[in-house]
């Protein structure tokens, strides 16, 4: 059984994602020997271990549970009042509070809850397929992301609410969604983000909003981060300065380079060449998850697997983005590489899901296409 299991694990995928995670250590590596170099080392090859770990677990286990309501209910109202405990028990982290704070490590939940977002939207729309030129499915759609989206936006945390709405729309394009449809969820953009830039932005966001239209306006406050992270990447040029000679990340110019800014860190370390080469790993990552996707035996897998990879997009495109200040500095983990063991947790997690589901995946039968649309 074991040796079937591990058969059906997507070795390619693993091979793809290695030399991220690999690229992610050796840059923290690399910070020696500045002080805090070998804790963020050391901490991140205990969450590398874990993490594979639950990913290798998660293989194993049937997950065809969470094709259930009540269960997908269950976890959406558990991980909704998990946020709202932020509010009153976290703990405040670069101006956001997002974190629960134990001690010995923290948590960020709106990481899990951007995992069980893609769970229930790949539910909600599997079910409805047939229906969903209903203009209504959109918005009904819509408020299961909009309910995290609010509370990840009183954080306030700009760079997760980005990938939360990055997630629903994404989901709601591959749906099957018409053009006009397709239109009206644009002016729904838009109505959303003037409402939130004069209702719900903190003036520090909206600042980091001006600055994206133009960096250099106020390079010793708003513009700083992006300023010298461009800098970073602009330095390595072809081939990088080379392993442990990065002068941004080594003399603090370069902020969290560990985490936000590790693109940067890296990129002036090994040039456009390593650059390059990491982002066709990511392709290639998103690749093997599309693939996978297309071997589910309903349309719940299919949705679901195509959900990962939008998050893993959303998340790549923002922080790069930040990084080559073509976007605002938002403050969100690169997937694999950056420091923190509660988003790579969760992408591990994920993708161990995506594993598990090969398992049976084959071409639906008559009997389970009937349960997917009654909801059994």
């Amino acid at each position: 059984m074991a040796e079937k299991v591990i058969k059906r694990i997507d070795w390619m995928l693993v091979f793809f994602i290695l030399p991220i995670v690999f690229a992610g250590l050796v840059t923290m590596k690399s910070f020696a020997p500045l002080e805090a170099a070998g804790d963020f080392f050391g901490k991140q090859v205990l969450w590398v271990v874990i993490s594979l770990t639950v990913f290798f677990i998660f293989s194993f286990i049937d997950f065809r549970f969470l094709k259930r309501t009540d269960v997908l209910v269950f976890l959406f109202l558990s991980l909704t009042s998990v946020l709202f405990l932020l509010f009153l028990l976290g703990k405040i982290s670069n101006g956001a509070k997002s974190w629960f704070d134990f001690g010995f490590f923290s948590f960020q939940p709106v990481d899990v809850m951007k995992l069980v977002l893609v769970l229930v939207l790949a539910k909600y729309f599997s079910r409805r397929h047939v229906e969903i030129r209903d203009v209504k499915h959109i918005f009904i759609s819509g408020f299961y992301a909009f309910l995290p989206l609010i509370l990840v936006l009183l954080q306030p945390d700009f760079g997760s609410a980005m990938v939360i709405l990055f997630i629903w729309l994404g989901m709601v394009l591959v749906s099957g969604i018409s053009k006009l449809h397709l239109f009206l969820v644009f002016m729904a953009g838009a109505v959303v983000f003037t409402s939130l830039w004069f209702f719900a932005f903190a003036p520090y966001q909206k600042a980091r909003i001006y600055n994206f239209i133009n960096p250099a306006a106020d390079i010793q406050k708003t513009g700083y981060n992006v300023f010298q992270s461009t800098i970073a990447v602009g330095s390595g040029q072809l081939f990088g300065k080379g392993l442990g000679f990065g002068t941004q990340s080594r003399l603090k110019f370069l902020p969290v380079p560990q985490s936000d800014f590790i693109f940067a860190a890296f990129a002036e370390e090994w040039g456009f060449v390593g650059s390059f080469t990491i982002l066709i790993l990511y392709a290639l990552v998103i690749w093997r998850i599309l693939y996978t996707a297309s071997l589910g035996s309903t349309n719940f897998e299919i949705l679901f697997g195509v959900g990962i990879a939008i998050f893993f997009m959303g998340h790549i495109l923002v922080n790069v983005g930040m990084n080559l200040g073509l976007v605002p500095v938002t403050g969100i983990p690169l997937p694999f590489m950056s420091y923190g063991g509660s988003h790579l947790l969760t992408e591990f997690a994920g993708l161990g899901i995506l594993m598990s589901q090969r398992r049976y995946g084959r071409p639906a039968h008559r009997d389970d296409m009937k349960n997917e649309f009654l909801g059994v």
